[in-house]
């Protein structure tokens, strides 16, 4: 669960019944700093000299706002569209790329007009009747960890339980999933867990759970349910990769082994960078142990414009065969989505 040491309001959402619902909570935390800004204003109350300071001081700090546009992101390939509830993340993973995304705004912001947005996912799912229309609820976000606050993951879930031709999804790396767990859900959500080696994520996953208990509560939301995925990214190829993450898939392959019906689902995702990312990685973390050697990556265009160093193809194609062969061995009644 997420602790903010200071909270700041947009005056927009105390006018809504859960921004004044969260004001009133607030306001009886002696230790939480409270604020309340105009909507360009949220930065002047965050302390800080300088992007280091800003953003270990962003990552302490829980914006409450409304979402006013309500023109939805494409999400591809995860889903159709992303659900904007929530955005940015109190982990603090080196790679992540909402350091560059979220620059300027390494804050957690909940939105408050989360009803607004469902109506408007309705009209999406309109226009592609009579297809299922797939919404994304964790693409600038981790929602897990604010869900105490908001109860917006909750909403959603019973929302698109009730509707037959929506889905939804999101991924977390944490483990604060007991609120979800007797939800009607009717199987129209998939719940993903992001999940790494020991190694990646001690070296660069701060503040988040160990892998072990990730999976421990992806048991859980299965033992409810749930469809269930597993997200597996960045993947790094360090000396001794193929032992570690065997022994992930070991350790998942045995906690699912009981009685748990859901087929799996898995996203394999290797590590890639933008110069962009690099340089604003090397001013948030200036002791990064990350591996981000040009000579040792191809540069490759994406399809946004501008390029990003992956792994060679020779590498990724011996990354798509080794996971391949591992998760169907050890989980062989799984699916694999994609390895890239």
């Amino acid at each position: 669960m997420f602790q903010p040491e200071r909270v700041i309001f947009e005056k927009e959402a105390l006018q809504y019944p859960l921004g004044q619902k969260l004001y009133q909570s607030f306001l009886t935390e002696s230790k939480v700093e409270l604020y309340e800004a105009a909507g360009n204003r949220i930065n002047t109350h965050i302390p800080g000299a300088g992007l280091f300071d800003k953003y270990r001081a962003g990552k302490q700090t829980l914006v409450v706002g409304v979402k006013k546009s309500l023109k939805f992101q494409t999400c591809k390939p995860s889903a159709h569209y992303q659900l904007p509830i929530v955005s940015g993340c109190m982990g603090q993973c080196e790679y992540c790329y909402l350091n560059t995304q979220l620059g300027d705004k390494p804050f957690v912001k909940v939105h408050v007009n989360i009803e607004e947005i469902l109506e408007q996912a309705m009209k999406y799912t309109r226009e592609r009747v009579p297809n299922i229309t797939i919404f994304e609820g964790s693409a600038t976000s981790d929602p897990v960890p604010v869900e105490n606050y908001t109860n917006a993951l909750s909403k959603c879930i019973t929302y698109f339980g009730e509707q037959e031709l929506t889905r939804f999804r999101f991924v977390s790396k944490y483990t604060d999933v007991d609120s979800l767990l007797k939800l009607k859900h009717n199987g129209h959500t998939e719940i993903r867990f992001s999940i790494n080696t020991e190694r990646i994520i001690q070296n660069y996953e701060h503040h988040t759970p160990k892998a072990v208990h990730r999976i421990e509560a992806a048991a859980k939301v299965a033992r409810s349910g749930y469809p269930v995925g597993f997200l597996i990214a960045p993947v790094f190829l360090y000396e001794n990769w193929k032992e570690e993450y065997t022994d992930l898939i070991s350790y998942l392959s045995e906690q699912f082994s009981k009685n748990l019906c859901s087929t799996l689902t898995f996203e394999v995702i290797s590590h890639r960078y933008t110069l962009r990312a690099k340089d604003r990685i090397f001013e948030v973390f200036p002791e990064t142990k990350l591996p981000m050697e040009e000579k040792d990556r191809v540069f490759q265009y994406g399809q946004f414009g501008y390029g990003k160093y992956k792994y060679t193809k020779d590498q990724l194609k011996e990354m798509e065969q080794f996971f391949t062969e591992v998760i169907k061995r050890k989980i062989p009644e799984s699916k694999i989505l994609y390895i890239i």
